[in-house]
């Protein structure tokens, strides 16, 4: 496939395209989404195959014997991050971000701190806080352009009564790849505050050369207390699918989780399942590939183009197609370079507030778009801020 192809997503009942005009005041006609975090490119053809598979029988009822698909997330996991996970570790929710929810349900306790290393993704925050925990954020530092994890400063900030920390790995919306250093240091933190830890690692295949995401269950000593979050979602573009996995070593933490799942009726979709297995795949891996190269194009295209503006600096992108942007060179206030970014040159992006404590001075950008729209995008930001150069 070409992902330089347009697709015009307007009128899908596409969030990303269709709400920005009513939620941010960018003109549907001719603003670009550069917000939502799921890719303008059709998925590879296996997913597509598959849903037409079902569409050809033409009977959607309830999935039976899922041994296939869990087959193909061993595979998966073995094969892409060297991670050997069993099939009793495996539960399929309805996204990551209702695996958050359930863990928060399975593992904590109304009134309880979670603690998130902040900027960071902004859901994490909202069900914290609708599950009526304490959020507990713990500002990260920026050395070097890069978020960096100050475990003294942490340490400083806990209260005592923190039950859980919510690890996004690779991180959004930094981008970081975080090292196997950085990794122990949170596995250590973890034990010394006797903290649950949740990592969620959506981004876990789109990683750029050069970089190598660790799965937290690498890490030593922190099986105990350890619950992964991956998903084939972010990877192929199919978020719509609602469909994530919460993989589980330890087997009383295990059981915690399926008593919850249990007590809520949880059960996934069959479109989810039936596409996932056909896309966890030497066939999707190849796809992937190709993603990558091509989305590591536009992260260079992105960043030659804004860090040529005075005032704009973007983060070095390790993993993600989220290029998080800090306009505090402009010395502008935060409504200010706002506007200019969504009035003038009308893009739709991401506030860095909703991203928790340091984002105040930052936009997210999606660059999962085909090439030209990231070149009219870069176009649009020179001339929005030309009074600076």
């Amino acid at each position: 496939m070409s992902f330089d192809e347009i697709i015009d997503r307007r009128g899908t009942h596409c969030v990303k395209w269709d709400m920005m005009e009513a939620i941010y005041g960018v003109p549907a006609d001719d603003g670009l989404a550069m917000w939502v975090a799921d890719m303008d490119f059709r998925p590879p053809q296996a997913a597509r195959d598959a849903v037409q598979s079902m569409v050809d029988h033409g009977i959607f009822g309830y999935f039976g014997d899922d041994s296939a698909y869990k087959a193909a997330i061993r595979w998966w996991m073995a094969a892409r991050h060297g991670w050997e996970v069993q099939d009793d570790w495996i539960f399929t929710t309805a996204g990551l971000v209702n695996g958050t929810a359930l863990c928060l349900d399975a593992y904590t306790a109304p009134g309880d701190g979670v603690v998130l290393f902040t900027p960071v993704y902004h859901a994490f925050a909202r069900v914290i806080r609708a599950a009526d925990r304490r959020l507990v954020e713990l500002e990260m530092g920026v050395e070097d352009g890069r978020h960096v994890l100050d475990f003294d400063a942490f340490d400083a900030q806990m209260t005592g009564d923190e039950r859980m920390l919510v690890l996004c790995s690779p991180h959004n919306p930094g981008g970081r790849v975080w090292s196997r250093a950085e990794l122990e240091g949170v596995a250590d933190f973890c034990r010394r505050h006797d903290l649950i830890l949740v990592s969620d690692e959506i981004h876990h295949d789109l990683v750029y050369p050069g970089h190598t995401h660790i799965p937290m269950a690498h890490i030593d000593g922190i099986a105990d207390r350890l619950v992964m979050m991956t998903a084939a979602t972010k990877t192929f573009n199919i978020a719509g699918a609602h469909v994530g996995n919460v993989i589980v070593p330890d087997p009383d933490l295990r059981a915690r989780f399926a008593q919850r799942m249990a007590a809520l009726g949880m059960s996934p979709n069959s479109f989810g399942l039936h596409v996932v297995t056909a896309v966890y795949s030497p066939a999707g891996a190849a796809w992937v590939d190709d993603l990558i190269g091509y989305l590591d194009s536009n992260r260079r295209l992105f960043d030659d183009a804004v860090n040529a503006i005075p005032g704009l600096r973007s983060m070095p992108l390790e993993s993600t197609y989220l290029s998080w942007v800090d306009f505090s060179g402009t010395g502008m206030a935060r409504e200010e370079f706002t506007r200019r970014v969504e009035k003038d040159a009308r893009i739709c992006v991401n506030h860095g507030p909703s991203f928790g404590k340091g984002g105040e001075d930052w936009l997210r950008f999606n660059i999962a778009t085909p090439r030209a729209r990231v070149e009219e995008a870069v176009a649009r930001l020179a001339e929005a801020f030309s009074d600076l150069q």
